[in-house]
């Protein structure tokens, strides 16, 4: 997809529609796509790179504007672009911020190892670390629920190929919930936030990401199902830690209530969230000792942040040149249906989010199903590969067992479970 992508480019400037401004607004994007996908060689932290060639995109775009006399349009396109990316960056701001207090609390973890039975059958296992990998990452970000699904899996005595097996059914899992909800994967939310799907369609993802999963689960369930035991888990959470989390999952809640029953937007409900739990935390005398509620807006991930606003600038930019005509071409070449699965699969060699915002910026004309097929499609796609998704890559820097070619042994496997998954989002929604 990214190939193709490129080959249009160039074409679009073979054609000599291109000024010179526009070509070095579309190199800087080939250089950035390629920064992304050799991160792991480089060593460049990819927010990096995308934001540098992303604010360098747009300056060029003002030069060139105020030599033509089209300041005004473009300041305009600017504000559009600007506003999109403030709502989306400061709803993954505040869902963040309450996932790095209960992630520093150790509440998720301890609330998901203390239900765990001491002992069990690997099947079982298999199936509970599938069940608890989707519910969090419907909730959670990918990258928290990757980190409490291997650390239920490491509080077992299990094997290294038992290890591996599950941290690859824990990565598929976690990248399958996350499409479910908003809160889950920044791909659901960006097309959901670009008005292409409601909360209530969304939903229609549960069964056929239940399938997907559950057809995985027992391709894994193949070999010996000896017994295995983990060490007891004690709660220390206290009070503050509860009420914070029920106040987390109550804004959940609220935000789909809100947006299907009133049409309030996510982020205001998720800011509202945020800001109860900031004045709770002013009334609590408990913890005057510890880090005060505020402070976890410094804990949470700005490198993703920064990542996904240097993403949507260049795709902005590419949009006001007038690139994107072709990757909506491109994508229409095939059926929609096909080319979504495609996109899919590509997503396990490049990161799914431009891919995503590309093609949200080129506006392409699909029905509902084709949208959640869409959605599926670069939310799960990724799993393919352990370095096509920031679940599979925390996984690897996480458990030493897990390789690329260990991980590679199951593909298979993995796409089987994407192609029935992909399938049933076809089939029944």
């Amino acid at each position: 997809m990214i190939r193709a992508q490129i080959i249009l480019s160039l074409g679009y400037c073979n054609e000599g529609n291109a000024t010179p401004v526009e070509i070095i607004i579309i190199g800087m994007a080939i250089i950035a796509l390629i920064a992304i996908a050799c991160e792991e060689i480089t060593h460049i932290d990819k927010a990096k790179s995308t934001l540098f060639f992303g604010c360098v995109s747009w300056l060029l775009l003002y030069v060139k504007a105020s030599t033509t006399g089209n300041s005004a349009n473009l300041q305009a396109s600017f504000d559009h672009n600007l506003l999109e990316i403030a709502s989306l960056w400061l709803f993954l701001m505040a869902t963040m911020t309450f996932v790095a207090f209960l992630n520093a609390r150790g509440l998720i973890s301890g609330a998901v190892l203390k239900v765990m039975p001491g002992e069990l059958s690997f099947n079982r296992l298999i199936i509970l670390v599938a069940v608890f990998a989707v519910l969090l990452s419907m909730l959670a970000d990918n990258i928290t629920a990757t980190l409490v699904s291997l650390s239920v899996v490491s509080a077992f005595k299990l094997s290294d190929k038992e290890r591996i097996k599950l941290a690859v059914l824990a990565v598929f899992a976690v990248n399958s919930g996350g499409v479910i909800l908003i809160t889950g994967d920044v791909t659901t939310l960006m097309i959901f936030s670009d008005g292409h799907l409601s909360m209530a369609q969304l939903l229609h993802l549960l069964l056929p990401t239940l399938i997907g999963v559950l057809v995985l689960v027992v391709l894994m369930m193949r070999g010996t199902n000896r017994r295995v035991e983990a060490e007891l888990f004690r709660d220390k959470s206290q009070r503050l830690d509860v009420v914070i989390a029920i106040l987390f999952f109550s804004t959940i809640v609220s935000t789909m209530v809100l947006n299907i029953l009133f049409s309030v937007p996510p982020v205001l409900t998720f800011l509202s969230g945020l800001s109860i739990m900031f004045l709770i935390g002013g009334f609590v005398n408990k913890y005057r000792h510890e880090i005060h509620l505020l402070e976890y807006v410094r804990k949470i991930q700005f490198d993703t942040l920064l990542f996904f606003l240097g993403i949507l600038l260049i795709v902005g930019a590419l949009k006001e040149i007038g690139v994107l005509v072709y990757l909506t071409e491109l994508f229409f070449a095939l059926s929609p249906e096909l080319s979504s699965y495609l996109m899919g699969v590509s997503s396990a060699m490049l990161d799914n989010v431009p891919l995503t915002a590309a093609l949200l910026k080129s506006e392409p004309t699909l029905n509902i199903t084709q949208w959640l097929g869409l959605t599926y499609a670069v939310g799960v796609g990724g799993s393919l590969l352990v370095i096509g998704s920031a679940a599979g890559i925390v996984a690897m820097s996480r458990m030493k067992e897990l390789t690329f070619m260990a991980y590679a042994r199951y593909i298979p496997r993995l796409f089987i479970a994407y192609s029935a998954g992909y399938l049933a989002v076809l089939w029944l929604s």
